[in-house]
C-alpha cells in the first residue's frame, strides 16, 4: 500500500511537472510570437537587425539574473518581482532608442530640409537632392535617405518610397514632409518654397518644445522625489531600527504593502508626466 501511495505521489508530481512545462512554453511562445517580433521589427526599422529568437534569449537572460540577484540579496519575493521586470527592461530600452533616433532625425531633418530648398533652386530634381544629402549627412537620416534612394532606383514609385520611409521613421516632422511632397508632385508647387517653410515651421516648434521642458522640468524632478521618497525612507529606518523594519519586511502583509506602494508610486509619477507633457 505503501509502494502504492509512493508511486502514485511521484507520478503525479511528474504530470504536474508536465503540466507546469506544457503552460510555460506556450506562454513562451506566445510571448515572442506578440511582443518580441514586434520588438524585432521595430530594431529593424532602426537598421538593427536580430532574430526573435535571439532578442527573446536575451530577455530570458535579463530576466533570469534580474531574478537571482533579488532572491539572493533581498529575497524570494523580490526575486520574482525583479525576474518580471526583467520581460519589460528590453522592450524598453527598444522604445527609448528609438524615441532618441526620432529626436535625432528630426533634429537633422530642418537642416536637410534648407539644402533640399537650396538644390531645388539650383535645378536638381527631388532624387538628386536626396542623394546629396544621403551621402553628407550621417545616421540616422543619411542611412533612411540612402535606403529610399535605393529602392526608387529598383523601380519603387516615388510617392511608395517616401511613404516607406515616412512609416519606417515615423516622426511627425517627416509625415508633414511626405504629405507635402506627394502632394505638390501631384498638383504642382514651388517645392523649394514649400520646403523653406516647412523648415521653418519645425525649426519654430522645437523653440518651443525646448522652453516647455525648461519650463516642465521642475515638475518631473518633483516626481521623482516623491517617488522615491517612501524608498529612502524605507532604507533609512531600517538602517536605524532593523528590529522594526525585519518583520515587516518578512511579513506577507509587509511584502503587499511593498506592493502597494511601488504601484501607486508609479502610477503617480506617470500620472505628472502626463500632466507636464504638452504637445505642440
Amino acid at each position: 500500500m505503501l509502494g502504492l501511495a509512493v508511486l502514485f505521489f511521484f507520478v503525479s508530481t511528474f504530470l504536474f511537472a508536465l503540466y507546469v512545462f506544457s503552460v510555460v512554453t506556450k506562454g513562451l511562445e506566445m510571448y515572442e510570437e506578440k511582443y518580441a517580433t514586434k520588438g524585432t521589427a521595430t530594431l529593424g526599422d532602426m537598421f538593427l537587425f536580430i532574430s526573435p529568437a535571439q532578442l527573446m534569449a536575451i530577455t530570458l537572460i535579463i530576466a533570469f539574473v534580474l531574478g537571482m540577484l533579488g532572491w539572493v540579496i533581498f529575497g524570494w519575493f523580490m526575486g520574482l518581482l525583479l525576474f518580471a521586470i526583467g520581460f519589460i527592461i528590453p522592450f524598453w530600452a527598444i522604445k527609448l532608442i528609438r524615441k532618441k533616433r526620432i529626436a535625432k532625425f528630426n533634429k537633422q531633418l530642418v537642416d536637410a530640409l534648407s539644402q533640399m530648398s537650396a538644390a531645388f533652386k539650383a535645378g536638381l530634381t527631388l532624387q538628386q537632392a536626396m542623394e546629396s544629402i544621403a551621402r553628407e549627412v550621417p545616421n540616422p537620416l543619411g542611412q533612411e535617405f540612402n535606403l529610399t534612394i535605393k529602392e526608387i532606383k529598383l523601380g519603387l514609385p516615388t510617392e511608395e518610397a517616401l511613404e516607406n520611409l515616412n512609416k519606417r521613421v515615423e516622426s511627425e516632422d517627416l509625415d508633414l514632409v511626405v504629405t507635402a511632397t506627394n502632394v505638390a508632385r501631384k498638383l504642382g508647387g514651388n517645392m523649394a518654397e514649400m520646403y523653406e517653410i516647412i523648415g521653418a515651421t519645425i525649426r519654430e516648434r522645437f523653440r518651443l518644445e525646448g522652453k516647455i521642458n525648461a519650463l516642465t522640468s521642475q515638475g518631473k524632478m518633483q516626481a521623482w522625489v516623491v517617488g522615491l521618497m517612501p524608498a529612502f525612507l524605507g532604507v533609512v529606518l531600517n538602517a536605524m531600527r532593523p528590529d522594526l523594519m525585519g518583520p515587516f519586511l518578512a511579513s506577507t502583509f509587509g511584502k503587499a504593502m511593498i506592493v502597494a506602494i511601488i504601484v501607486s508610486e508609479a502610477i503617480g509619477i506617470f500620472w505628472i508626466y502626463k500632466i507636464v507633457d504638452i504637445d505642440v
